[in-house]
């Protein structure tokens, strides 16, 4: 089965599975179901329930409707759509319903429980489209269900707080008694603010409507997932609820048995794991409250925690994610902002990071066949880049489709829309990156390499162009800037600073001398110290995310944040789990 959209299936009135695989037009991904315990001697009901969202978005590309399916019996197909299949719009479900959660999550819903009715009636032939596509098998297991989380319930003057306990990810569900029909609203969130949570932030909306019928009223999401600890329900007039939480949904992983020495370092751990885990969906995300979007960025963290993390380093999970952002078809080259989007935006450092990831990935698997696969994908990447340069030097990409973000810190990022064709530090230093990690997919499978001396010329101008002789540090635009640990660390991790200079940038990196990054750019502080003079700096690295995380720990936190600040940051959004920050599991299986 695949479709346009989202999919929910149900046999003999009972929920079977749901979800489909993100994916493209041109890669359309099938998911193969085994339904033989679902079904019972004599007439069997087999029912689709689909979401189709009418307008692509952030997160997902939904150029026209489709459903299709076939049922296989002993190998032999006795059942497939087509315009004999039945169908109808949901008459629950308010078609058109167009709320937004956010502009990167996508829309809501409305259910109406007064409109259910017997499924058989109103259906009538469907409508063939003449779409050609080519199947691909789903390349990641299926999602898996947990056993119900019920939350402690209290009432408030106006409504009905539920709290988990600890942030999950899953299915919304309830039970609860209505004396009368009455509108509902379903909110969630990480956090609570002055007694309630915080639905409206901004533009965004956390919540679904669902009107209830008179008297009892169960009811499961099965395509909408939560992210949160805490869920309220306000209804018009009072209501008796039975139960409310979340069925945990989560990928099937292992984890590497992992006792470290220290009490704390055992807890960051353990929060960082559990933040990995709820960021992998149908592949991986963000974070799994606000936006559940697949960056080529975030993910390539994800990935190098997910390799000391999991048996069989989450292999074959990472090669799904990194062919799916491959598949992307983006008019300029570059890889869109998030797989598979329909927006017209790219942050093109991220382009340049998918290749430092498919590198880090042959090299960790020694698979060499996705290099293969997504070769010409690279190669197009570096030529939007090489194309990009003047007077020796990458510049900035104009226009509203771009997004000039390197990181969240002090200088890291310009506004979308905001750049100006100019070079600066961080850009070239990235693309060099770029260039050397293809460099060395081209050694491995033995391939002439078409950018051959590029990087080299793009280090020595940046060393002459970029570095502050009188602080020792390199700046990213201007040389009065205070020096920032982005800019240096990225300069010793690509080998733009070397010997001496880099041994100074280094003892300023771990003196906290330059202006911080963020958490999610740690992984270059780290590495460029590592790269350095490991032994030197093991210590300081370790007590950093002791000092940093011990921050989240003591505020309660079950999951690792966003950025420092928490829940405040970003005018209140900040997500309290995201999966770019979890990499102390990397460092602290790096520097055992």
């Amino acid at each position: 089965m695949s479709v346009s959209g989202d999919y929910t299936l149900f046999i003999n009135g009972k929920y079977v599975v749901s979800n489909q695989y993100g994916d493209f037009p041109h890669y359309k991904v099938y998911d193969e179901i085994d339904i033989t315990d679902h079904l019972k001697k004599g007439e069997n009901t087999l029912c689709i329930l689909g979401w189709y969202f009418g307008k692509s978005g952030m997160r997902y590309l939904t150029p026209s409707p489709m459903l299709i399916f076939e049922l296989e019996i002993d190998g032999e197909t006795v059942l497939y759509s087509g315009k004999h299949t039945l169908s109808r719009k949901s008459k629950a479900y308010q078609s058109g319903f167009a709320r937004k959660i956010s502009a990167q999550f996508g829309y809501s819903f409305l259910y109406d429980a007064t409109k259910e009715d017997d499924w058989a009636t109103d259906f009538e032939p469907s409508r063939e489209i003449e779409n050609k596509y080519n199947f691909t098998k789903r390349p990641t297991k299926k999602l898996v269900l947990g056993d119900l989380v019920k939350g402690e319930i209290t009432k408030t003057d106006s409504s009905y707080i539920i709290d988990l306990g600890r942030e999950i990810v899953g299915l919304p569900t309830f039970s609860i008694i209505s004396e009368k029909a009455q509108k509902i609203n379903v909110a969630y969130g990480e956090i609570l603010e002055n007694g309630h949570v915080k639905r409206i932030i901004g533009e965004r909306d956390f919540s679904f409507d669902y009107i209830a019928k008179a008297g009892k009223n169960e009811f499961t999401s099965y395509m909408l997932r939560f992210a949160c600890r805490y869920i309220e329900i306000t209804p018009d007039e009072p209501i008796n609820i039975e139960f409310a939480g979340i069925i945990p949904q989560f990928y099937p992983v292992k984890e590497k048995e992992v006792q470290l020495e220290k009490e704390l370092d055992q807890k960051i751990y353990d929060i960082c794991i559990n933040t990995l885990k709820l960021c992998m969906m149908e592949h991986y995300v963000d974070c799994p409250w606000r936006e559940q979007c697949l960056y080529a960025f975030d993910s390539r963290n994800q990935m190098l925690s997910g390799y000391s993390a999991f048996e069989d380093s989450n292999l074959d999970y990472a090669r799904a994610n990194l062919l799916l952002m491959s598949k992307d078809k983006r008019k300029d080259g570059l890889l869109s902002i998030c797989f598979p989007s329909g927006e017209d935006l790219t942050i093109p450092s991220f382009s340049l990071y998918f290749i430092l990831a498919v590198q880090e990935y042959m090299e960790k698997s020694g698979d060499n066949t996705l290099g293969e696969e997504v070769f010409e994908k690279i190669e197009t990447i570096l030529t939007v880049f090489k194309n990009q340069m003047e007077n020796g030097l990458a510049c900035r990409f104009e226009g509203f489709g771009y997004w000039n973000f390197y990181d969240w810190s002090h200088l890291g990022y310009i506004r979308r829309g905001q750049g100006k064709k100019e070079p600066d530090f961080l850009l070239n230093v990235i693309f060099v990156i770029g260039l050397d990690a293809y460099g060395k997919i081209c050694e491995i499978l033995g391939k002439a390499n078409s950018f051959a001396g590029l990087s080299s010329e793009i280090k020595e101008r940046l060393n002459k162009d970029y570095f502050n002789a009188q602080t020792g540090t390199y700046f990213i635009q201007d040389k009065t800037e205070k020096p920032t640990e982005l800019a240096n660390a990225l300069a010793v991790f690509a080998g733009v600073a070397t010997g001496d200079v880099a041994d100074t940038i280094c003892e300023k990196l771990a003196s906290g001398k330059l202006e911080t990054c963020s958490l999610s750019m740690k992984v270059f502080k780290y590495d460029a110290l590592i790269k350095t003079n490991k032994e030197k700096y093991k210590d300081n690295i370790l007590d950093e995310i002791r000092k940093t995380y011990k921050v989240m720990l003591d505020a309660g936190s079950t999951t690792v944040w966003e950025t420092i600040e928490g829940a405040v940051a970003f005018e209140n959004a900040g997500s309290l789990c995201h999966g770019w920050s979890a990499v102390p599991v990397h460092y602290y299986q790096l520097l055992k």
